[in-house]
């Protein structure tokens, strides 16, 4: 789906993406606003989109949180005269020029070099287009996670909190035992507003956002009551994507690769393995349960996601990032 939606006012379009970006959220009005920015190799798309359907450049970008897909779009368009807005605990990680930022070295996915211009607190009142959204605080999925209310029309945001089919994965290893547990908490908060219309982070709009809060609240419970699986699942959400944005990573260098990585060493720690055992149980089963397939040599996603271009992810870790102004790619 690529825009209009008869559930929604004439004033937002929606737009659902697959993998590795997130659907977008553009808010109409004099000072047009767009929620999160996709991945950074489909950074040109988005804001040529936005600036087409918005008829202006965009204002404002917010952002439900810093992975990769959400946040790849904030350099090229605030270097296009966009501000930026986010969760004050990430907003101050990158006022800080933290290492950390965006979890993106830790995770290995590319993020061009942004500011935040406007932290964002819970409870606060913020205008997106013509129209005032309420910021509501829901950690777990990253600590400084957020969704966006409009209570007139009862539109929620959610982010990566949930959606139709599925909620997001906690990292127990960086934010401790307890994330789950928030993350759930913060289903409940969010389901507590009933909201009328649904609109997550990845996949379509819920037909119906009762029977979406009942699935993710069971679902979110299981991760809660087993850690060990909260743990896999984070892993082979991690690996899928790794494999998405870049067309697949030949057979033989799949597991050295592994090793290398910062969260699958974190994994394997808390399921009690080396890393070199884990990496070889998380290839073979996401192979038998289809998640991943081999083709040519070279281990694929299963999951429909969008080609990029190799040299989209050569951008500088956030360690690399400058004190100055953001930049869109590195030379």
């Amino acid at each position: 789906m690529a825009g209009d939606d008869e559930r929604l006012p004439s004033w937002v379009t929606w737009r659902r993406r697959p993998f590795p970006d997130a659907n977008l959220l553009l808010l109409h009005g004099r000072g047009p606003a767009l929620v999160d920015s996709g991945f950074v190799g489909h950074a040109q798309e988005t804001a040529a989109w936005a600036r087409a359907r918005a008829g202006t450049r965009v204002a404002l970008v917010v952002n439900t949180h810093w992975h990769s897909d959400h946040v790849g779009g904030n350099a090229l368009l605030q270097a296009a005269g966009a501000r930026i807005a986010a969760g004050t605990p990430e907003a101050r990680a990158i006022a800080r020029r933290d290492p950390g930022c965006c979890q993106a070295e830790y995770l290995d996915q590319p993020v061009a070099p942004y500011t935040v211009d406007e932290p964002l607190d819970d409870g606060q009142i913020l205008q997106l287009g013509d129209a005032d959204w309420q910021i509501v605080r829901t950690p777990g999925h990253t600590p400084g996670h957020l969704a966006l209310w409009q209570p007139e029309q009862r539109l929620l945001a959610v982010g990566d909190a949930l959606s139709d089919y599925d909620v997001g994965w906690v990292n127990l290893a960086l934010d401790g035992p307890e994330a789950a547990g928030t993350a759930l908490a913060s289903l409940h908060r969010l389901a507590d507003l009933a909201p009328r219309v649904l609109l997550p982070g990845h996949g379509p709009i819920p037909a119906d956002p009762g029977a979406a809060f009942a699935t993710a609240l069971r679902r979110a419970q299981r991760l809660v009551d087993d850690p060990s699986g909260a743990v896999w699942y984070g892993a082979r959400r991690i690996f899928a994507y790794a494999l998405m944005i870049r067309d697949g990573i030949p057979t033989t260098e799949a597991e050295p690769y592994l090793h290398a990585r910062a969260w699958l060493t974190d994994a394997a720690r808390l399921l009690g393995r080396t890393p070199e055992t884990f990496a070889t149980e998380l290839i073979d089963a996401m192979l038998r349960t289809g998640a991943i397939a081999q083709r040519y040599g070279r281990l694929h996603a299963a999951a429909e996601h969008a080609p990029v271009a190799a040299e989209a992810l050569r951008v500088p870790f956030p360690r690399n990032w400058s004190s100055g102004s953001p930049c869109a790619t590195r030379p």
